[in-house]
């Protein structure tokens, strides 16, 4: 699998990186077996970079993510982590995670928002403990939204720091909004930024970052390629998913129309979603969730689809006739 560099550092992540937020249970139990041969799978189709944080299950995500690769030559993969929630003992808890944060696990821990330089330090330490590695190679700032101020004068500038010192190898900040990624950009000396369902077949609203972060040399990591499940499938079905709830009429109408055209030029709608992102130039990686191992291999087969031109231009089309989002 193909490898792209991230910024100005000497990381370099593969096209198609595993999200390991399902198999920090999101939404729904995964046994330890499913999970670990979900990476397994994922590392036999060639997936060198994998993104965890200890949002993802309350720290599930990062043991279990550690766990599998513990046996892999650790210079053959590139791993990323976030900070900004420190994990603490939960005083009230209720016994499960699901309804506050969408993660089936016990909730004997719970989340404290710290974007202070301490708190990113202290986060970073705790996620190498969960994970086992003596280093990670990506740190991202998670969901600085309420914190942008903080994020932007504290936490990448510690994460600055770590990477100068050689402890980290690459910096950024992530979420699901490209406008306050854009301020990180132009105000501090990130690598990355990893933006979560704004660089999509659907939704091109993050094309102002994505700009300004190739004038700076800035990577882009897009997430999210399948905007929660409505690109996932070959047919967006009634009640599918569109940024975490059901879709509205139009978005739907607007996916099945790109559905449509895939299928008139004997590709799918999947194929082509995981593929989008990666035309920009800027984009270094393209981040999807993976829960089993036959997603794993689904996701690398649908990168592996060779896309004409005419498609991309006829997906153009139909999106300006139906109205960019």
């Amino acid at each position: 699998m193909k490898t792209r560099k991230i910024g100005n550092t000497k990381v370099e992540v593969t096209e198609l990186g595993f999200g390991a937020a399902q198999i920090g249970n999101l939404y729904a139990p995964v046994e330890d077996e499913t999970a670990a041969a979900a990476v397994d799978a994922a590392w036999e189709e060639g997936v060198r970079y994998f993104d965890t944080a200890p949002h993802y299950g309350l720290g599930l995500s990062e043991r279990r993510l550690g766990a599998a690769l513990r046996r892999r030559p650790r210079d053959e993969f590139v791993v990323s982590t976030k900070v900004g929630r420190l994990l603490v003992p939960n005083a009230a808890p209720t016994g499960s995670d699901l309804q506050v944060a969408g993660f089936a696990v016990p909730d004997e821990l719970t989340r404290e928002l710290d974007y202070s330089g301490d708190g990113v330090r202290r986060s970073l330490e705790a996620s190498l403990e969960r994970l086992g590695l003596d280093r990670v190679d990506i740190v991202y700032v998670h969901d600085p939204d309420d914190h942008l101020d903080e994020a932007v004068r504290e936490s990448v500038p510690t994460l600055c720091q770590l990477r100068d010192e050689g402890v980290v190898g690459a910096v950024g900040a992530g979420m699901n909004y490209w406008q306050p990624l854009l301020r990180i950009v132009q105000e501090t000396d990130a690598d990355v930024v990893m933006l979560a369902g704004r660089w999509t077949l659907l939704d091109r609203s993050g094309e102002p970052l994505l700009e300004e972060c190739e004038r700076r040399g800035v990577s882009v990591v897009a997430a999210a390629p399948f905007n929660s499940g409505i690109l996932g499938h070959p047919w967006p079905a009634d009640g599918a998913m569109w940024n975490y709830e059901p879709a509205p009429e139009d978005i739907l109408a607007k996916a099945r129309a790109l559905a449509l055209t895939c299928q008139e030029h004997g590709l799918t709608l999947p194929e082509t979603a995981l593929c989008f992102p990666l035309r920009h130039p800027t984009v270094a990686s393209v981040v999807a969730g993976m829960r089993t191992a036959a997603q794993a291999r689904a996701s690398a087969a649908y990168l592996g689809a060779s896309v004409p031109e005419q498609l991309w231009a006829a997906l153009e089309a139909v999106l300006e006739g139906t109205g960019k989002l």
